[in-house]
This record gives C-alpha cells, structure tokens and sequence, in this order.
C-alpha cells in the first residue's frame, strides 16, 4: 500500500481526530489519520471527560468553548446521535482569599469574552448549588454554569464519521515506523505501508515525544499518571434522581486539589497529587494501548480523605472502580500546537494535559492555521515554538511534575514557578545575582525582574514595589543599568539583505547607520512578529525581537528568505546586550569611548572600554540611552567597566519591571501582550510606521482592515487608584458593556499614575469608562500623549 495524502495526522485521539474533521470541514482533500491502535487508544478513552469554560488566557478558554459548542450542539446535529454530553455546571471552591481574587480575575476576563462564570460570594451560595457538599471554612468559589461531562468515545467517533462521510481516510491499528522528508514531501513508513503527504501533525499524545523524535521536532511533552475511583450507588445521588433533581454540578477544591462529578447513581473522584509520577519519559512500551496501571490509591489517600471530609456522600458508596492511566502534561500544561520549528509542512497537535476538553476546539484552531497561514486568535500560549532546544529531558520531565502537582494552584500575575530554572544563562548572570537580582524565566532565560529582597506572590500591590520604584528613579535622575541579553537576534547578509528586509513587514529598511521598527504580518494583516531593525550596511541587517519570539521568527525569517540572495544567522547565544539608560548614560559612556556616540535611532560600531560594541541609541524606557551590543565572553569585563565609570553617578541596576512601568509611561506596547496576530499594527496605534506602497505579505488584508469602521482600537488609560494594581486581561466597560480588555498595565512611579494599554473592541466608546479589577470598578480615562515626556526629548537630546 502507497497512500498519497494532503495531510497526515498521526494520532487517533480527541485532539488528531478533531483535526481530522475540521479539516474535512474546511475542504480540504486526500486527508488521511493513522492510528497505532484503535481511535480513543492512549489517553481519550479512559478521561473523565470534564468541559469546562474556566481558563486564564483568552485563547485557552476559547479552545475549551469551542469543544463544550461541538460536543453539546454541532455533532449531535450533525450525526442524529449523542455524544453524552451533560450540561450538568461546575464549580470551585476555596478557603483561600487569594483563591477568590484569582476567580475574581478569572471572572472578568470571562465577561470581555462572553462566557457567564458567576462569583460565589458566600459558604451559603455554594451550598444552595451543591447541597451534597459541606461548607465549614469555606469563603466562596466560582460558578460555571455551561460546563459539563462528555463521553470521550462518542465525541471522537461521531467527529469521525463526519470525516469519514467527507472523504477523509482513517487507518487503525497501523503504527508509525519512521518519518522521512523526501524533497518537497512527507514519507511515513506505517505497518500497512508508505504514506506520502504534503503535511503531517503529530498528534500522538502519548506518544507525543517518540513520533517528535521520528519527526525531527523537539516535542517537550511527558506521559503522567493520573488515577480517579468511581464510586458504586450513592444513595444520596440514586435519592436525588429518583426525585426528578438535577444533575449535581461538578466541583473542584482546588486547595485539596480534588474533584468529584455525578456518574449516573455514582461519583467520580479525581485526585492531583503533589508528587506526581512520570512514565515512560524515553519510550512508551511497544505494547501499550487501552490498557491501564495497577491503582495505587496510597499515594492520593490523604486527597481521598479530604475529599470525603467535603463530601460524606462519598463514603456511602464504595470503590466500584479505579483508573489509573497516562496523561500528557506540557512544561506549562497547556497544549502544542502550531508549526514544529524549522520542518516545512510539519506541526504538532499534541501536549494536552486537557485532550477531551481541549480536542475539540484544538482541532478547530490548528486547522484555521493550516488552511489559513494564519492561527484564529493570538497562539502565544499554545504555539509549539514557545519552548526551543533548551527544553531537554531533564526541563520537561521536572516542569511536568510540577504542572501536574500545581494543576490546581494559584495562577498570581507576574508567577516564577521555581522547577527546571537556570536551563539558559546571560554572561551577566553571576554579576546580576551578586547586585541581589530577583530572577524571572524568559524562554528559559534568567532575567533580572527587581533588585532587592524577594516577595510573595499576590494578586494586590507587591512586595517589589518599592524596589521597582527606586529603580525608576535612579534611571530618570541619573544612570541605570540593565541585562538586556536575552533578546532574540538575528543577521541577514547578502546581495537582497535590503530587499528582504524591505518585503518582511510593513515598514521598509533604514538607511545605514539608522534603526527602524517593523511589523512582519501574517496573510490576515495580524501583527505576527516585531524586530527592531538596524542597517549595518547595504547588505548587513542586524535584526532583534523578543525573546520568547526566538523559534518563530527564525521560521519566520527563513520562510520570507525564500528565493533571495540572503544569508539568515540566528546569533542569540553568542551576544549579550547591555541596556544603558538616563540622562547621565552619554557622559558615562564618553568617559570610555574615543568614538563619536550617534544620534536618537542610530547605530554605530564603537569602542568601548577597548571593547568592540554594537551600540543602538534607542530607549524603551523614555531617557536617553543605549543598547550595547557585546561578545558574549565580553560582556562581564564591560559591564564592569561601565559600572565604574559610572559610580560617581550613582549608577545602578533596574530590571524587567521597572523597565515594563517606563515603557507604559511612554506608551509603548509590547509584542506578545499587546501585539497578537489578532490585531493589526494600525490597530495598536503603530500606524504610521505602514508604508503601504511596497510589497509584503499581509499588505492587502491590512490595508482592508485599516478602512473598517468596526477595527479595534489601542488606547492608553490612567486609572483610579486602589487596592490593587492592574496587570493584564481586566474588563473595560461603559456603563453596563463591556467595551474593551487591557493588554498590560503598572504603576508609573515617575508619574504617579496608574496606567494601561487596552484594546477597545468598540472604537467610539471613549467616554465614561470604568474598568473591573478583582471584581471591583474603577474610572477609566483615555490620555490623548503619553503622561511622560510627550515629545520624547528626554530621549532625543545629545548632552554637551
């Protein structure tokens, strides 16, 4: 057998089968899935096929929207049959006040998206809901009325035979043996034989990480055991439904990290044990299908008691029944999907710690990227490149234990979870450190967030304030200095280096010697990536961006390549960056150079120090200042260089959040919170930096989307003081709509203001603004400049 195919998906699960019909559904042809055992084998078969809306990222909770929308609704419409879908609600529980905060935030952002989760403000509200449940200690939790339970098994067959009925092909109990690429084509050696296709997605679940391997793709996923028991009868649950009641909500006490929900007559419990235990990390057993582990309810027995403590019912009924099998769990639990970085036409689909309730809205999402060379919502947080080759075994293999054991934590703003650190290092890393920087991770970097002592985690105003405060200062009145390393960067040399760079966003190259920003789009004139571009000569571009872009703006910059005469570097490793800012950084600087230094957006080759620097006068902190751009085995020897120079200046060190409160003050968004795909460069009041008469993809889309009279629009808010400080995905509203969600938000400490950027999705609501933080609403008003330094010539200015 020869089985030519537009696409093969290899994986039979809810996540590739989804797949499958979406794809069928969007039109394409020649769609083939293969699957080592039978649909459902692996992990779908045995979950407990929980749905819920509740989720911390908007694209998150749509995935999870999308599958409840499909399961309840489309297939049973679709095929006449149910997919056992139960809309029964859920809802959580806590005794923790940080607890309510977050399902406060939570809250919030789900009132901007359109999906009801309605606070429990009270023990009294909770038991109303779920009279079965005792409620000493408890303070309130979170309601989600449209979540349900699903049949894993119908969800999945009833989507492939959709997909059947559109032509696709599905090839069971036919394993992978080897993948190879042979010139423009996929070739899969399966036990019935070779299948070539166009594209192919991984979406092997468990064995997610071996078809990677076969792939060539670093897949950052590991098999976890997750176990739950299934009661036999509970009265109390058999008395309910002989009285004609309704279906008991699910419930989850996220402290006690358990949930139960109605069986028929039963209940099942599902515990999340702290210490979780991987499995088959380098290899699942050939063997291996349908089958499950031996219980082992000695290691959840303490989660078991406290579930019974909240529940007596569940004493009354026995152990009928317990599952223990794999699930997959990602360095940060959430799915992969997406382009598999530097493989043409190959993506994965796999990762999900959620698979039924993520799978089928997964599905939905990866075949509108694949149909549409552009995802349908901001993909940051799922995008399979957000992890790069840093993630080895021993990252995946400690930050899916600690997934797991956290599966039920706090989610606070500006979280550093503390596993799998220290996997990329800047050169200035022993030297921040010694200066008492507090670490955060950034693409596996470590990154200085404050100097000073650490602080709790909280959703109200920060231990870090102060610190982040005197760091704001010491740049706006004298000198600061700060590890900028973990910056992607790129080189492009060649005979087309200006062209390239020209066609690769919306603005063209500068001039030598100058810098410029660009937006490279997608086809749907979304923002996909932004570089800060500087012209080292007609045929030398220095190229950077951020550092989670890393592994996709190498694809990026290799795919726009196609065709021309330029060579694409990715440096990122071998410089370190130096950032250099406020009003007494030019004087510092001159006491170590005999160069010239250039004027506002220049670059220029300078020697610092005796040291060779790339040095790029441009500030993303509002005050004169420069990037400098180092060997890396020479960026300790200048950083100390400089520090000295500037010790009568009272020189210092600031860090990512005092860095992020100076960027508001001026305005500045920042790619990955406000610049998505989803919006245009037009739209996040980047404008002007669009030359529309040149070439470049996204041109057309953008253009059509600038003319729209219902286009988004990026405002810059100051904000009523309160008890706490906004971060990011706050509801704005106008009276009793919600017209917009901030992106990002601080406190500015050289202002005094509270400040945001937000997204209003109704471009006319400017007046009356309020916005909701933590449940509670405070007043909104839109800055027509930016509260410090409007004319920028704090950063323009050339000191005599």
């Amino acid at each position: 057998m020869t089985t030519e195919a537009q696409v093969l998906i290899i994986g039979g699960g809810a996540m590739g089968v989804s797949l499958l019909y979406h794809l069928v559904k969007a039109g394409w042809k020649d769609v083939v899935l293969t699957e080592k055992n039978d649909l459902t084998h692996g992990s779908t078969w045995h979950a407990a096929g929980l749905c819920t809306h509740f989720a911390h990222n908007p694209t998150i909770q749509e995935l999870r929207a999308t599958s409840v929308r499909l399961y309840r609704d489309i297939l049973p419409a679709e095929t006449g049959e149910s997919c056992g879908f139960h809309r029964s609600g859920a809802m959580r529980i806590t005794s923790n006040p940080d607890r309510m905060d977050e399902f406060a935030h939570v809250a919030g952002l789900s009132r901007f998206t359109g999906y009801e989760l309605r606070l429990l403000k009270s023990p009294e509200e909770v038991a109303a809901l779920h009279p079965l449940a005792r409620t000493e200690g408890i303070l309130g939790g979170i309601y989600e009325p449209d979540d349900g339970h699903v049949d894993p098994t119908l969800a999945t067959n009833a989507m492939a035979k959709v997909a059947r009925a559109g032509g696709a092909t599905i090839l069971r109990w036919n394993p992978v043996h080897s993948i190879r690429r042979e010139r423009d084509m996929w070739v899969v050696e399966t036990r019935q034989g070779p299948i070539r296709a166009r594209h192919i997605v991984n979406a092997a679940g468990t064995w997610g990480w071996e078809i990677g391997a076969m792939m060539g793709a670093n897949v950052p996923s590991v098999p976890v055991l997750h176990q739950y028991l299934v009661t036999d009868t509970v009265p109390a649950v058999a008395a309910r439904i002989a009285a004609g009641l309704p279906e008991l909500p699910m419930i989850r006490d996220p402290e006690e990290s358990w949930y139960v929900r109605q069986e028929r007559d039963a209940l099942i419990l599902g515990p999340y044990e702290k210490d979780a235990q991987v499995w088959s990390v380098d290899g699942v057993p050939p063997e291996f299908g349908a089958e499950l582990m031996a219980p082992d309810l000695d290691r959840v027995e303490h989660i078991l008691m406290a579930a019974m403590a909240r529940i007596p019912a569940l004493e009354t009924g026995g152990v009928k029944s317990v599952v223990n099998g794999p699930i997959t769990f990602t360095p940060d639990a959430n799915p992969l999907i997406g382009p598999a970085w530097g493989l043409p036409n190959a993506w994965l689909l796999t990762g999900s710690s959620m698979g039924v309730m993520e799978g089928g809205g997964s599905g939905w999402f990866l075949a509108h990227w694949m149909t549409h060379g552009a995802p349908p919502m901001d993909a940051l947080a799922v995008d399979s490149r957000r992890f790069g080759p840093w993630a080895d075994r021993d990252y995946r293999v400690q930050k899916a234990i600690e997934c797991f054991g956290l599966q039920f934590g706090v989610h606070y703003p500006h979280e550093e979870r503390p596993a799998a650190r220290g996997k990329r290092l800047t050169p200035l890393y022993d030297l921040m450190r010694e200066r008492g920087a507090q670490m955060g991770a950034a693409y596996g970097w470590e990154r200085p967030n404050w100097f000073g002592p650490p602080a709790l985690p909280t959703f109200r105003r920060p231990d870090w304030f102060e610190a982040v405060a005197r760091e704001c200062h010491m740049v706006t009145t004298s000198a600061g200095l700060a590890d900028m390393s973990v910056f992607s960067k790129f080189e492009v040399t060649g005979k087309d280096a200006r062209a390239f760079t020209d066609r690769l966003g919306c603005n063209l190259a500068p001039k030598p010697g100058r810098i410029a920003l660009t937006y490279a789009l997608s086809p749907a004139g979304g923002t996909e990536s932004e570089f800060t571009v500087a012209c080292l000569a007609d045929d030398h571009f220095y190229l950077t961006s951020a550092a989670a872009a890393e592994m996709r703006d190498d694809d990026l910059l290799r795919a726009r390549a196609s065709g021309l005469d330029v060579t694409i570097s990715r440096v990122t490793d071998g410089l370190a960056v130096i950032g250099l800012m406020g009003p007494r950084s030019q004087a510092i600087l001159e006491r170590l150079t005999p160069d010239p230094v250039g004027p506002w957006m220049s670059v220029r080759q300078m020697t610092v120090a005796g040291i060779p620097v790339r040095a790029m006068r441009l500030s993303y902190v509002g005050e004169l200042g420069w990037e400098l751009h180092v060997a890396a085995d020479r960026a300790a020897e200048l950083f100390l260089a400089l520090k000295q120079a500037g010790k009568p200046d009272g020189i210092g060190c600031f860090g990512a959040y005092a860095m992020n409160a100076m960027r508001l003050e001026k305005g500045y968004a920042a790619w990955g919170s406000d610049f998505t795909t989803e919006r245009t460069p037009a739209e996040t009041g980047m404008g002007f930096l669009v030359k529309a008469d040149h070439d470049f993809i996204g041109r057309e889309a953008l253009l059509r989307r600038m003319a729209e009279e219902n286009r988004w629009d990026m405002v810059l808010l100051d904000f009523d003081p309160g008890e706490a400080d906004p971060y990011y995905s706050h509801g704005l509203w106008q009276g009793d709509r919600c017209v917009g969600v901030v992106t990002s938000a601080a406190y500015g400490h050289r202002t005094g203001k509270v400040l945001a950027l937000a997204y209003l999705r109704d471009r006319h609501a400017r007046e009356g603004l309020e916005v909701e933080v933590l449940g509670k609403r405070r007043g909104a008003r839109i800055l027509s400049e930016p509260p410090f330094d409007p004319q920028d010539l704090r950063m323009r200015e050339v000191k005599p």
